[in-house]
């Protein structure tokens, strides 16, 4: 266990090496070699390395009890590998079959793929999709946020208290916010600006839908 948390981010950085490397296989055997069977187990692989990656930090949290930058940053990164990385993925997805396709003079898209991709340039959809990842991106912020101020306060009185009077946040320290830890306070802060801009700039599509 010790050798775990001395390694932690060595781990880490190997194991996105080996999410590169199975991106790379997947793509080979998929646009080049049009073997998409042998194609699919590089995904799976790619999702296996995730889930060993959620468990090694959750291993490493319940020994040290502290939520650190590294529990952090896995939990971005798993969050998003089976939430929006999965769109993301699609999306690149039908992109490079496109290309490779034009490229080497054949065809890798379906009609599907084509109704997918004009449906993506459609206004109204556009607008929903984002104020779907506005709504989800509000949930988990908010979940996460309830979960450190509960770590840095005693009661829901209190967590109530700081959420009604926001003088805290001028102090610019954790000791006078409601997070357990300057690293949580850090953390929380940042992400708050990025909640922000991201629900502003998402419900722009709805109240300015483009042409």
């Amino acid at each position: 266990m010790d050798l775990l948390i001395e390694y932690q981010w060595e781990i880490f950085i190997a194991a996105e090496i080996l999410y590169v490397l199975a991106l790379l296989l997947f793509g080979f055997f998929r646009y080049f070699l049009v073997k998409k069977k042998v194609s699919i187990l590089f995904i799976f692989a790619f999702l296996a390395l995730v889930v060993l990656e959620a468990i090694l930090g959750l291993v490493i949290y319940e020994h040290t009890g502290e939520f650190s930058t590294f529990q952090l940053v896995i939990t971005i990164f798993v969050i998003y590998a089976f939430t929006f990385g999965i769109f993301d993925f699609l999306r690149l997805d039908r992109w490079m079959r496109k290309k490779i396709g034009e490229w080497r003079g054949i065809e890798l898209l379906s009609e599907k793929d084509y109704q997918i991709m004009s449906k993506n340039k459609d206004p109204k959809h556009i607008a929903k999709k984002y104020r779907w990842s506005a709504t989800f991106h509000m949930v988990i912020f908010v979940a996460a946020q309830a979960v450190f101020w509960s770590m840095g306060t005693e009661n829901l009185r209190e967590m109530l208290a700081y959420a009604t009077d926001f003088s805290w946040v001028e102090a610019g320290t954790a000791e006078h916010s409601p997070y357990p830890t300057e690293t949580l306070y850090s953390i929380g802060m940042v992400w708050s600006v990025v909640f922000i801009v991201d629900f502003i700039y998402s419900w722009s599509y709805t109240v300015f839908p483009s042409k």
